[in-house]
């Protein structure tokens, strides 16, 4: 008998099964799948490492800059632990400090001149021999001179951070939003760094042996760098145009900001780690201040997702989550100041981000690394700032007061936010 099929389904997109008719038979056909839902867009950062080359030059990248939260605090632990002076070990790295405000927008300017796997490589090879050469003179008892000598070698490390931030920019181009979530997970790779360095190093330092901290930071230096710089796809161009200053003008105003940062920064640490071993609770300085450092971490990955806010917006928030650790320090309970110490880090992230995406808008293409570098030596200036002043207010106020610095630090970097020109596109020079 002949088989006929009565189409109640007129059209592809119709909704109805198809039915079969054989014989006597009525056979229901499997009816068409349900109109398939729109896919779900993806989300900003799957959509940033969806980009060829990204995830390769981002491990090598995180594996390079965790050194950096740890090669300040193993010095120290090393030379104090073999010297049995403190004050050696601070001086030793504060002149390693001064060092690399002089050297690294030097050698900022050839990577952005040379190319960042031709100059960073080499750049990296002396920072590590320099970090050799300390273990070895802190191992032989070698005269306190040697151990200047060495730790100064180590401010040729290039600026990791300003290195992939410029690969972000070449990659990117003027996709503004990707651009603001690219900056975001950079300052939260910064976080992350600062967050874990210093526990690392000190477990190394104790744990293991006092010099395992500097050896352990240095192979993750080179072997990060050679991993970040193996991905030359990415790697933007080598411009000739760094050699004239008039071209870096234009973000001169906004370093005094990243100076007073700094000064804030430097100002909380020492007064947080000097206030809770004051309470006999020094044992949690470290977990405290990695609490800062994660609240930190993820508003920089939250505010990566978001619309990006006005430095001056962003700057008002910080002032005000500035003023809770000196409110939570007048308890005298470590429970208060850990959260007011969270809040406040979680205020940092989108100044950070906001005041680094101006850099990039007024440096010129060319000279991105040069410029970030910049800021991120004011930092440091500000950070040995606010340390030393930090110090002196605690020995004439105890620990309490001192809380005003950082609080007031933050009331200018607000005012000197307001002050900066608006931002422009710099043009090559």
């Amino acid at each position: 008998m002949p088989t006929t099929t009565a189409p109640t389904a007129a059209s592809p997109g119709s909704p109805g099964p198809l039915m079969t008719v054989t014989g006597a038979t009525l056979v229901l056909a499997a009816a068409p799948a349900a109109r398939a839902r729109p896919a779900r867009a993806p989300g900003p950062y799957r959509r940033l490492f969806a980009l060829p080359g990204t995830r390769g030059f981002t491990s090598g990248n995180l594996i390079a800059r965790l050194p950096t939260g740890m090669f300040g605090i193993s010095a120290v632990m090393m030379i104090a632990g073999q010297r049995g002076s403190y004050a050696l070990a601070g001086a030793v790295v504060a002149a390693g400090l001064a060092a690399t405000a002089v050297v690294a927008p030097w050698t900022a300017r050839l990577v952005d001149r040379h190319g960042q796997a031709r100059i960073a490589v080499p750049a990296t090879l002396i920072a590590v021999l320099g970090s050799l050469g300390l273990v070895v003179c802190v191992r032989t008892q070698a005269p306190a001179w040697t151990l200047f000598a060495s730790y100064a070698a180590t401010a040729t490390t290039p600026n990791i951070g300003g290195m992939s931030r410029a690969r972000w920019t070449h990659l990117l181009g003027g996709d503004r939003a990707a651009h603001h979530t690219a900056m975001s997970f950079e300052q939260a790779a910064d976080e992350l760094a600062y967050m874990l360095g210093p526990v690392a190093a000190a477990f190394l330092c104790t744990a293991v042996f006092p010099e395992a901290g500097t050896l352990t930071g240095a192979a993750l230096l080179l072997t990060g760098m050679l991993v970040f710089t193996a991905h030359r796809g990415t790697e933007p161009p080598p411009s000739r145009s760094g050699g004239r200053l008039r071209g870096l003008f234009p973000l001169l105003p906004l370093l005094p900001l990243f100076l007073v940062l700094g000064t804030m920064f430097g100002s909380l640490e020492i007064t947080s780690v000097a206030h809770l071993g004051a309470h006999g609770l020094g044992a949690l300085s470290g977990p405290v201040l990695a609490l800062q450092a994660a609240g930190s971490c993820a508003a920089g990955l939250l505010y990566g997702t978001l619309r990006p806010r006005g430095l001056t917006t962003c700057l008002a928030a910080l002032a005000g989550a500035m003023a809770l650790p000196w409110a939570a320090a007048a308890t005298g309970s470590v429970l208060p100041l850990a959260v007011a110490l969270l809040l406040a880090g979680m205020a940092t992230a989108p100044v950070m981000v906001t005041a680094m995406s101006r850099i990039h808008r007024v440096t010129p293409p060319g000279r991105l690394n040069e410029g970030m570098t910049l800021a991120v030596t004011a930092i440091f200036a500000g950070i040995a700032t606010g340390s030393a002043t930090a110090g002196a207010a605690i020995d004439h106020w105890g620990t309490t007061a001192p809380y005003a610095l950082p609080a007031g630090a933050a009331l200018l970097a607000l005012l000197v936010g307001t002050t900066c020109s608006g931002p422009r596109r710099a043009r090559s020079a």
